[in-house]
């Protein structure tokens, strides 16, 4: 490790590079503050890692690694990018006689490619990165991969332009290795990330193995194998069905009992994603026996960003058939919902109540009659004070269609049961002062269900007082 003076060192020796730049005068202002013998310890530094002695390459190569390892030094990476010595970098990748100069040279890379990819890029590094996953020394694959995955992971640019520079085979290699499957993992992960998706014929070939990583004891392998089967899942049917049929489903569904949060989470958005597809997409994973698993995150001793996702994973599933939904009944999994639209924090309750409202906007009578039973009206109509435009929106739909299946179920007094139901949950008033809401879209939905079930009551709305108008939180 640099002391400090030798820091200072370094930094009073790059200004006499970027003196013709005029820039960084914070810097300009700490190498002036150096002494002359300084200064020339610094040239020192530089001339190694362009001079033909391997020994001062690698000395030089290191201490420049080190100040860009250092995060108490200001834009290191840009002072030694200005300086000029990122292609003599680059070049020392090809020592094959010389690895830890290799070594030294990728970390150096690793790091200025983390805030500066396209500089790295510029100066032909990444086929020299590609070339070195085929090293004999594990160090220097694994620093190469880094180094890749930085800039993969950078932008969608980025991630394609290394995928179309041939990364995928060389790097499918390193996943069977122990030394460095956990970096190559993480490499993988991010050369699927980013929307649009890539071309998926590019990352298909990656299928095998991640199903093996799937099967991995490292925490860390599997979270990234699954936010890569995540990030290949979503917004595409055509990957969705790739993912099935690759066999990945009843394994992810396994996951969903994983201990740990870190693999976890990345487990059950992966399967959102997968039920986010179509009908039969959301059937495969119904089939796989992810609902008594997933009713367990619910009522089990777990973070609220557990059950949230939960709950999201159900809401998904309600959207679909009734006999999906009717899945979601025999798993009784509604009692809990209502207990947590009821009961929990905000953003909670509102995943919570969109897995309830999709029952009342798909579901059918029977179903929407069940629904009222287990007491979803209260919680529809908390709701109805919140923020989010959307969900106001569809609970009043939600609530319309509660009304319509309470028509059919008059009594003999000819009174719809589910109207009192909605009075008493405080509904009516709600729905009363959304009349008067800024959005036109809820104003006419509020508008048109108290004309249609309280003909009364809408006559009388018209002799509120302004001085009623609700606080629009929960």
């Amino acid at each position: 490790m640099l002391d400090h003076t030798e820091k200072l060192r370094f930094l009073g020796f790059i200004f006499k590079f970027v003196n013709c730049f005029g820039e960084v005068e914070e810097e300009r202002n700490k190498a002036m503050s150096l002494k002359t013998e300084v200064d020339e310890d610094s040239k020192d530094l530089i001339y190694g890692v362009w001079s033909d002695d391997p020994s001062l390459q690698l000395e030089s190569a290191t201490k420049i690694r080190s100040i860009l390892s250092q995060r108490d030094i200001t834009c290191s990476s840009g002072i030694v990018i200005r300086s000029g010595v990122v292609p003599r970098l680059v070049q020392l990748l090809e020592k094959e006689d010389f690895p830890k100069l290799q070594y030294e040279a990728a970390w150096a890379l690793t790091n200025i490619a983390a805030d500066n990819p396209n500089v790295v890029v510029n100066n032909g590094a990444v086929p020299r990165l590609i070339e070195l996953l085929a090293s004999p020394k594990d160090y220097v694959c694994e620093q190469a991969t880094w180094a890749l995955s930085n800039v993969a992971g950078d932008s969608i640019f980025y991630r394609d332009l290394v995928l179309l520079s041939g990364v995928l085979m060389p790097l499918l290699r390193l996943l069977y290795k122990d030394t460095t499957v956990r970096i190559a993992t993480w490499t993988l992960c991010n050369l699927c990330h980013g929307k649009p998706a890539p071309a998926f014929d590019q990352v298909k070939p990656a299928l095998p193995a991640l199903e093996t990583l799937l099967h991995s004891d490292d925490d860390e392998v599997l979270k990234h194998a699954c936010l890569a089967l995540c990030h290949l899942s979503d917004g595409s049917e055509d990957g969705i069905q790739s993912v099935i049929e690759a066999g990945f489903v009843p394994k992810l569904v396994q996951i969903l009992q994983h201990p740990s949060p870190v693999v976890l989470v990345p487990a059950l958005r992966t399967i959102g994603t997968i039920i986010a597809g179509n009908n039969h997409q959301t059937q495969c994973v119904i089939n796989c026996g992810a609902l008594p698993i997933i009713s367990n995150l619910l009522t089990g001793n777990y973070e609220n960003n557990i059950k949230k996702l939960a709950c999201w994973v159900i809401s998904n599933i309600t959207a679909g058939t009734t006999e999906q939904i009717h899945s979601v009944i025999d798993a009784n999994l509604i009692p809990t919902l209502v207990n947590l639209a009821q009961n929990a924090d905000f953003y909670l309750k509102k995943e919570a109540v969109w897995a309830i409202l999709n029952v009342t906007l798909d579901g059918s009578h029977d179903q929407i009659k069940y629904m009222v039973k287990q007491s979803c009206i209260k919680p529809l109509c908390d709701i109805l004070v919140c923020p989010d435009l959307r969900t106001i929106l569809k609970c009043l739909d939600g609530l319309e269609n509660i009304l319509k299946a309470g028509e059919v179920e008059k009594n003999r007094e000819d009174v719809n049961r589910y109207c009192e139901l909605i009075e008493d949950a405080e509904g009516l008033e709600k729905i009363m002062k959304l009349q008067r809401h800024d959005n036109d879209e809820i104003y006419e939905k509020a508008f048109k269900i108290l004309k249609t079930y309280w003909r009364e009551e809408d006559d009388e709305n018209n002799n509120l007082q302004g001085d009623d108008d609700m606080d629009f939180q929960l």
